[in-house]
């Protein structure tokens, strides 16, 4: 993938506009003399000042009492799962959720935790009923349901505060913990307008990814309550996440929460106008509308045509993700409005030959 465009690049001697995700992101010269100024101890030994900084900070902002910063994302859900639930408990999740769909099933793998799926509603919440109907009754032949994991956002889609808040309200009605994958917990929080702190609020444990959007290299941070994020701790021990002087990454989250949580707006808007364009020239497939969800675009391309735009985007030094049959473009702060320009453009182009 990264030879392609590396061919990609010499072939037009254009910058590259990488539009598969906002994980493509790279440090700008202000974080990286961010990172090149960090003071660093060993985390480990809870002696590294930048690190118990950024900890702090993200806990504060959230809600919460504590944190626990992680290498990835996939690896801090893990640990909350395995904080929250034992061998043989079970989780309530929804269907597509990144947990159930794409971390490899790591809490069943390495935790023994049953995973129960649940179907969603059309916004990609989990209905309190959907909850009520999945926590399972005292019976030594069933899973214990001890956890439920709620994501926001969602495919791109900012989640109501109110759902969610709803489908918190009977998971703990059931006695039941709750777990939020909030990686783009920021652009659910400026897409809706509300506090992050309020968003965090529906869940007892929040990981927050810091290397998508807000385009630092590494790093997230689980947020929660002293004695479950103690347990977390230990668990990212016995994952392979206790890292040294790790005050470097934990130097670009503090730039990135500084400097880059407002400019997501930035990001939506021009998702919006990229999704405008591609309906202004009647791209792609005319049953299948583009449409815009916080910075993602979802664009389907009519029948058989995959293959040829993802080659023309190329020769223009654009990559797309190139899933099927609609494929999700992401708008991230290293595509600013010149790039954005040259996307359209290249779509205009591609569309006029067909």
């Amino acid at each position: 993938m990264y030879a392609e465009a590396a061919r990609c690049d010499t072939l037009t001697n254009q910058a590259i506009v990488d539009l598969r995700s906002d994980t493509v992101t790279r440090p700008d010269a202000a974080m990286r003399q961010a990172m090149a100024d960090a003071e660093v101890g060993d985390d480990v030994y809870g002696d590294d000042p930048t690190v118990n900084a950024l900890e702090r900070e993200v806990a504060e902002r959230l809600g919460k009492t504590a944190a626990v910063l992680f290498p990835t994302g996939t690896q801090s859900n893990l640990a909350a799962c395995l904080a929250h639930c034992g061998r043989g408990e079970e989780i309530i999740i929804g269907e597509g959720y990144h947990i159930l769909a794409s971390e490899a099933h790591g809490t069943s793998v390495l935790g023994g935790i049953a995973l129960r799926p649940v179907p969603l509603e059309p916004d990609g919440t989990v209905a309190p009923e959907r909850i009520r109907q999945a926590v399972r009754p005292d019976d030594p032949h069933v899973p214990v349901s001890r956890l439920v994991v709620l994501e926001n956002t969602w495919r791109g889609q900012a989640l109501p505060l109110a759902r969610m808040r709803a489908a918190s309200a009977a998971a703990r009605e059931a006695g039941l913990s709750v777990h939020l994958d909030g990686a783009r917990l920021f652009n659910a929080a400026i897409a809706l307008g509300e506090p992050v702190a309020a968003l965090a609020a529906v869940a007892d444990t929040v990981s927050l990814c810091l290397s998508k959007g807000l385009g630092a290299p590494a790093g997230t941070v689980l947020a929660g309550d002293p004695a479950t994020l103690a347990l977390a701790r230990r668990w990212r021990k016995m994952l392979g996440g206790g890292m040294r002087q790790t005050g470097i990454i934990a130097a670009a989250g503090r730039h990135a929460l500084a400097y880059n949580v407002a400019r997501l707006a930035d990001d939506h808007a021009r998702a919006a106008c990229l999704a405008a364009h591609l309906t202004e020239i009647a791209a792609g497939d005319p049953a299948t509308p583009p449409r815009h969800a916080t910075n993602m675009v979802f664009f389907t391309p009519r029948a058989g045509e995959t293959a040829d735009l993802l080659v023309h985007m190329k020769t223009e030094a654009i990559l797309l993700g190139g899933q099927k049959p609609t494929m999700r473009i992401v708008l991230h702060k290293d595509v600013d409005d010149a790039h954005l320009d040259r996307v359209c453009a290249a779509f205009t182009a591609f569309y006029r030959g067909h």
